[in-house]
């Protein structure tokens, strides 16, 4: 039986897509082992975002090769789509497979050639068949692909394709499937996950999509991906308000406070608009976890529209950021830009967003000392006796228990918070 090691790196996306490969690997006969030992076959499912996750590959790649001389090394994911050329050159590595390849990666695992689909011209959402997780109690469903907004800075619509959509119908087996296998929570994603639908023949919404999930209670706990601003809609919020299934939990990719980089980064809202949704947000889900991200340093950004980020995000009660130093993206509308910053310019301003953002998660966490909230467990230390879990509003939560108790929701009266999570002392 061969060895195949999987290393994701990147979104929820190809967190699910590297564990569909899994399950259809072990299905063709292959045995899955951690990245870090010897193994007959490495898939590196690669992330492009940044020049720096590009960087990450190169390294795994390199590194598999020291593990293992003999092995067959495998580059796919979005970096070996919008690149084969760069990563074919590559002495280490035996094969580039595209994003769309991963369809039938059990086929191709042994193959030398380079085969990377034209991503632009799939019409059609293919659904990875997906019945199990690696997390035991928690897994991602992929109900969208690619992207059809091309934002300024961003590669991923040339390394995903056009949005196109999972059928609802595979969506709600999929569902059933691992509700069936144990898990107690399943996380919505895509790439552009409020374009849910709209590609159909009868168009319909994420919304709708929600709404027949939580009307079936096919699983106890259902959480929504990433979602842009501009697609949460009233009613969206008010299916959540009324769900017991739906996490009260958001993440909203704001990007920028500022309306002039809003505007070259072609994103389709304004701050102001931001506000708003963010009042209407906390006003429908009072304990809502509310993450989003936000890039520094921006082409041509001036200290002025700095400080309108730096104003909004301080405004503004989000439970976590994600911050993101400006990098440069070939291919991108950005990369052509003017006014591009020193990087020790770009590397200060994020630091000071990343400054916010503690003390925002820090806030949020406290007001839920002396509360009770339902977590989920995921694991739990045997020789510590200390569990793990995470709420439903996406707080990671430790306190004393045994291994009977993971994949139960516990009911836990809050004590104390360290800046990353709550405890129960």
């Amino acid at each position: 039986m061969k060895r195949v090691a999987i290393s994701t790196l990147g979104c929820k996306t190809n967190q699910f897509e590297s564990a569909a490969m899994t399950e259809q690997l072990k299905t063709a006969g292959y045995r899955i082992v951690p990245f870090n030992e010897p193994s007959d076959i490495y898939i590196i499912n690669s992330c492009t975002v940044t020049a720096r996750t590009d960087a990450e590959t190169r390294r795994l790649i390199r590194r598999a090769r020291r593990l293992n001389p003999e092995s067959r090394i495998i580059a796919t994911g979005c970096y070996a789509q919008v690149a084969p050329g760069e990563l074919e050159k590559m002495p280490e590595l035996d094969s580039v497979l595209g994003n769309q390849e991963k369809l039938r990666i059990s086929e191709l695992l042994e193959s030398t050639e380079l085969s990377v689909s034209d991503i632009a011209a799939i019409g059609r959402a293919e659904p990875l068949k997906l019945t199990s997780f690696a997390e035991h109690t928690r897994a991602f469903l992929q109900i969208q692909n690619g992207c059809n907004s091309f934002c300024s800075y961003c590669i991923v619509p040339y390394a995903r394709g056009r949005s196109r959509s999972v059928k609802t119908a595979d969506i709600l087996q999929g569902i059933r499937d691992l509700a069936a296998n144990g898990f107690k929570e399943v996380v919505l994603t895509g790439i552009h996950l409020g374009a849910y639908g709209l590609d159909f023949p009868a168009p319909t919404s994420l919304t709708a999509l929600v709404r027949q999930i939580d009307a079936g209670s096919i699983v106890p706990r259902l959480r929504i991906g990433s979602i842009e601003p501009n697609e949460v809609s009233e009613e969206l919020l008010e299916l959540m308000a009324g769900s017991r299934n739906i996490c009260p939990h958001l993440h909203l990719p704001l990007q920028s406070g500022s309306d002039a980089v809003l505007q070259r980064m072609g994103r389709p809202y304004t701050a102001g608009y931001f506000r708003k949704i963010m009042r209407r947000v906390s006003t429908a889900l009072p304990d809502v976890f509310i993450g989003a991200d936000v890039i520094a340093g921006f082409p041509g950004e001036t200290e002025a529209e700095y400080n309108e980020t730096v104003r909004l995000l301080e405004d503004l009660p989000f439970s976590d950021l994600h911050v993101f130093p400006y990098s440069s993206r070939p291919g991108t509308k950005a990369a052509g830009m003017p006014g591009h910053l020193p990087s020790p310019v770009v590397t200060e301003r994020a630091a000071r967003l990343r400054t916010i953002a503690t003390s925002k998660k820090k806030i949020f966490l406290e007001q839920f000392i002396g509360r009770e909230l339902d977590v989920l467990v995921q694991g739990c230390n045997e020789t510590s006796g200390i569990c793990n879990g995470l709420s439903r509003n996406y707080i990671s939560t430790s306190f004393a228990g045994e291994k009977s108790l993971i994949n139960k929701e516990v009911s836990l009266l809050i004590t104390g918070s360290n800046g990353e999570g709550c405890s129960v002392s």
